[in-house]
Order: C-alpha cells, then sequence, then structure tokens
C-alpha cells in the first residue's frame, strides 16, 4: 500500500473538548494535502470546516450523540439533520451502548434507522457511520449491535470514540467485518497512533481508519525498514 492509498482510507480527526477554530483550520488544510478520505470534526465546527475544505474532494463527517449515545433519539436525528444542512457528506452516530447491553437490540435498530432517516431526508448521499463502543461489549453484544446498525441502514460499523476505556483491536475489526459481510464499511477507530497499527487493522477488515495522528501514521509509511 503506498501513501495515496493509505490516505485515502483515513478520517483525519480532531473532536476533543479543547478543539478550536484555528485546530479546525489546520485539520482541513492538512487533510487537503495529504488527500484523506475525510475530516471528523463536531457540529459546532461544521460550518467553518466545511468552508474550509471547499470543494475539495475530501469529505466532511460529523459526528451525532457524540461520545455516549445517550441523547434520545429524536436528539440524534436532529443533530443528523442540522449536520447534513451545514454541509456533512458523513454522520458518525453512537448508538445507546446501555440499550444493547440490556439485550434491547429493537432500541439500537430503530435509533440507527431514526438518524439515517433524517440524514437522508434532504435526498443527498450522506453515509451513516454507526459507533459500537467495542471496549464496552462482548463480542455477542459486538455482534449483534453491528447487525442492528445494518439493519437500521447504516453504511459503516465503527468500533469506537476514542473516548472508551480502549480503542479498536484487529481482533474486534475482524469480528465486524465477519458479522457485515463485504458490502458494509468496517471503520477502525481508536488509538491508532502509527503505521502498523493501521495496516494492522486494514488486514483484519477495515476499510476506513479514524485517526488524529493521520501525518504520523503516513510518514510511518515512507519510514525506511528498521527505523
Amino acid at each position: 500500500m503506498n501513501r495515496a492509498e493509505l490516505a485515502a482510507m483515513i478520517d483525519h480527526t480532531l473532536l476533543g473538548p479543547t478543539a478550536t477554530s484555528a485546530g479546525v483550520k489546520k485539520l482541513c488544510a492538512e487533510a487537503v494535502e495529504l488527500g484523506v478520505a475525510a475530516v471528523c470534526v463536531d457540529l459546532r465546527h461544521a460550518v467553518l470546516a466545511r468552508r474550509e475544505l471547499g470543494k475539495n474532494a475530501v469529505k466532511l463527517c460529523v459526528v451525532v450523540g457524540f461520545p455516549h449515545g445517550m441523547t434520545s433519539s429524536a436528539v440524534k436525528a436532529f443533530e443528523a439533520a442540522e449536520a447534513v444542512a451545514q454541509g456533512a457528506d458523513e454522520v458518525d452516530m453512537v448508538i445507546p451502548v446501555g440499550a444493547l447491553k440490556e439485550g434491547d437490540v429493537d432500541a439500537v435498530r430503530a435509533d440507527v434507522a431514526l438518524v439515517c432517516k433524517a440524514a437522508r431526508g434532504t435526498g443527498r448521499t450522506v453515509a451513516v457511520k454507526v459507533i459500537l463502543e467495542t471496549c464496552l461489549l462482548t463480542d455477542e453484544e459486538k455482534a449483534a449491535g453491528a447487525k442492528a446498525a445494518v439493519d437500521g441502514g447504516a453504511d459503516f460499523v465503527k468500533t469506537s470514540t476514542g473516548f472508551g476505556s480502549a480503542g479498536a483491536t484487529a481482533a474486534d475489526v475482524a469480528l465486524l467485518r465477519r458479522v457485515v459481510g463485504p458490502r458494509i464499511g468496517v471503520k477502525a477507530a481508536g488509538g491508532i497512533r502509527d503505521t502498523a497499527t493501521a495496516l494492522a487493522m486494514i488486514e483484519a477488515g477495515a476499510s476506513r481508519i479514524g485517526a488524529s495522528r493521520t501525518v504520523a501514521i503516513l510518514d510511518g509509511l515512507d519510514a525506511p525498514a528498521g527505523r
């Protein structure tokens, strides 16, 4: 895999509580220069990021129900519609993890479906990625959550917010890929800070990587062997 191919699989991300306008501008400039798949920001910075990206091919991804997924489905749907109105091409939503742990798969499916409906209500093609927060789930719950996400209309299932007790693992990516099959995307996110980890996630079945250290990941691909 060359640098351009790897960059095209990365969502360049800035989602911390101290994110500033200057940080978002820097993020977008890097994204355009590197040729990443998308920038991922919070709703507060969506308009700014859209303006900074302009007509570039880099997509704008906005998070919904982030980071805990504990708002109502109606609130998440409103956020999704607002994100799309402000220029989002993709939405990364967080499921109600507690509902999944209680075995209420129907609630998770309905949550995803309402966000998908809102995100696509304008007729625009908007990809919806569903964050499961895998570090909090058993393998059975991960599988159930992934299936509910797909049944609800998700385009991707995603491992983590990056704010949980742990991030993506290759084992979880492989599990999600087995559950959703080849036609649904799998996004690995959380704790992916170097080239080797990013490539391991792709080898396990990830079709998208979420990372804030994109430059380091790509620079590592160019580093001489043994460095």
